[in-house]
C-alpha cells in the first residue's frame, strides 16, 4: 500500500492521460473490498454498529446515532469500498471516523458513479492526495457532488489559494452548500461595487462568514445600514462598518450610537465623526465602551472632543493596553525621560513590539526596572513607583 501510495503521489500533477489510470486503480481498489464484503456478508449478519466501530472507528455512542441512517445497509460491500477509496487517500483513523459522523449517507454511495469521478476530477483541478483528503473530511457531503469542481474553480482565485479556501470552509459550513449563480456570485458582485475587493472579501470571511451566502437581500439591507452610519462605499473604512451593519440591526446600530453620546458626552457631530471614522467601536460592548470611556476621561483626563477624533482608542482593552501603557508614559515624562509633547494615543495605537522598542528598551539604563514594572502591570499589578495621583483634567499632554 506504502508503495502504492508513493505512485500516486508522483502522479499528482501528470496530464489528463493519467486520470484513466487513476479510475482503473480506484474502481480495482474498491471493487476488491466489495468482492470480499459480499463473502463475509453471506456467511454472517451485517451489525452497523459493530462496523462502524471495527472498520471505520467511531466510539460506540456516534455509531449508534450514525447508524439510524445506515439501517437499512444488509451487507458491508458499499462502506468497504468507501473505505477503501478514502483509505488510499490516506486518511487517517480520525478522520474516517470525522467523516462517517459528519456524512453517515457518504458511506451508502456508489463509488463508481459519485465518489471516484469526484476524486479524479478534483486531481486533474491539480489538488494532491493529501489536499483531497483534507477536503473530505471538511465537507464529505458536497465532495461527491458533481457542483465541487466549478465551486472550487471560483472560490480557489477568489480566496488567493487552496489553503486559504479549506479555512474558509470552517468558518462557513454553507460555503460549498450555497447556491454559486444566484447567491455567491451576486453577493460578491455588491461588496466589489462598494470598493471591497477580493483580498478584503478574504479578510471579512473570519469575523462574518456570512456575508457571501447570506441571501443577497440580507446584504443590500446591511449595506443600507452601513452607508447610514455615514460610511460611503469606496472608503476605507466601509468594511467595518459593514461588519457592524452585519451584526446589529438598524434599531440596535442607532441605540449604540446613542449610547456612545451619553456615555462619551458627544453631540451628534462628535458622534458622526467617531462613527465614520472607526465603526468598529459599534460592535464593542455596553460594559467595555462604559470602562474604557470612564478610564480616559477621568483618570487619564481626555476631553470628548479628542477621544471622537480618535475613537480607535474605544476598542482597546483598559487593562491589557491602555492602563499599562499610560502608567509608562506618564512615568517617562515625569521622569524627563520622554518628551512633554510626546502623545498617549500614539503610544496605545503601536503594537506590542514597537512599544517596547520605543518606550521601554531605550530607558533600560536610566529606569532599569522599567520592564520589570511594566510586565507587573500587564498581569494586573500596579508597582509602587508608578502609583500615580488622582490627574486634573489635561495632566498629560496629549
Amino acid at each position: 500500500m506504502i508503495l502504492l501510495q508513493k505512485h500516486i503521489l508522483l502522479l499528482a500533477f501528470r496530464p489528463r492521460a493519467a486520470t484513466s489510470f487513476r479510475h482503473r486503480w480506484l474502481f480495482s481498489a474498491s471493487t476488491r473490498f466489495a468482492t470480499t464484503s459480499a463473502a463475509v456478508a453471506a456467511s454472517a449478519p451485517f451489525a452497523v454498529q459493530d462496523y462502524l466501530v471495527s472498520s471505520y472507528h467511531l466510539t460506540p455512542a456516534q455509531a449508534v446515532k450514525a447508524s439510524k441512517l445506515l439501517s437499512h445497509l444488509k451487507c458491508p460491500s458499499k462502506p468497504d469500498a468507501v473505505l477503501a477509496v478514502l483509505s488510499d487517500l490516506g486518511l487517517a483513523h480520525a478522520d474516517l471516523a470525522a467523516a462517517a459522523v459528519y456524512d453517515p449517507l457518504l458511506l451508502c454511495c456508489e463509488v463508481h458513479k459519485t465518489l471516484v469521478p469526484r476524486l479524479a476530477e478534483l486531481r486533474d483541478l491539480g489538488l494532491s492526495p493529501s489536499q483531497i483528503a483534507r477536503l473530505v473530511v471538511a465537507d464529505p457531503a458536497r465532495v461527491r457532488r458533481a457542483t465541487i469542481v466549478s465551486k472550487l474553480q471560483y472560490y480557489v482565485p477568489l480566496l488567493g489559494s487552496f489553503e486559504a479556501f479549506l479555512q474558509a470552509l470552517k468558518q462557513n459550513r454553507y460555503l460549498l452548500s450555497s447556491d454559486l449563480e444566484n447567491v455567491v456570485k451576486p453577493n460578491v458582485a455588491l461588496l466589489r461595487e462598494c470598493g471591497v475587493g477580493a483580498y478584503h472579501i478574504a479578510k471579512l470571511w473570519g469575523p462574518a462568514p456570512w456575508l457571501v451566502t447570506t441571501k443577497p437581500e440580507r446584504l443590500r439591507a446591511m449595506v443600507g445600514r452601513a452607508e447610514g452610519l455615514g460610511v460611503p462605499r469606496g472608503s476605507g473604512m466601509f468594511r467595518y462598518a459593514l461588519l457592524a451593519a452585519s451584526f446589529l440591526g438598524e434599531e440596535k446600530l442607532a441605540a449604540k450610537v446613542e449610547f456612545l453620546k451619553k456615555t462619551l458626552r458627544w453631540s451628534e457631530a462628535e458622534a458622526a465623526i467617531a462613527v465614520a471614522r472607526h465603526p468598529a467601536v459599534l460592535r464593542n460592548s455596553q460594559d467595555k465602551l462604559l470602562r474604557v470611556s470612564e478610564f480616559l476621561m477621568s483618570e487619564v483626563g481626555l476631553e470628548p472632543e479628542y477621544i471622537a477624533h480618535r475613537p480607535a482608542m474605544l476598542n482597546h482593552s483598559v487593562e491589557a493596553r491602555l492602563r499599562p501603557r499610560y502608567y509608562v508614559v506618564k512615568f517617562l515624562k515625569e521622569n524627563g525621560l520622554l518628551e512633554r509633547d510626546r502623545s498617549y494615543c500614539t503610544a496605545i495605537q503601536v503594537s506590542e513590539k514597537v512599544f517596547l522598542e520605543k518606550y521601554i528598551r531605550p530607558h533600560k539604563n536610566a529606569a532599569p526596572r522599567l520592564a520589570e514594572d511594566y510586565a507587573a502591570t500587564l498581569r494586573g499589578e500596579v508597582p509602587a513607583r508608578f502609583r500615580l495621583q488622582e490627574p486634573t483634567t489635561g495632566s498629560l499632554t496629549i
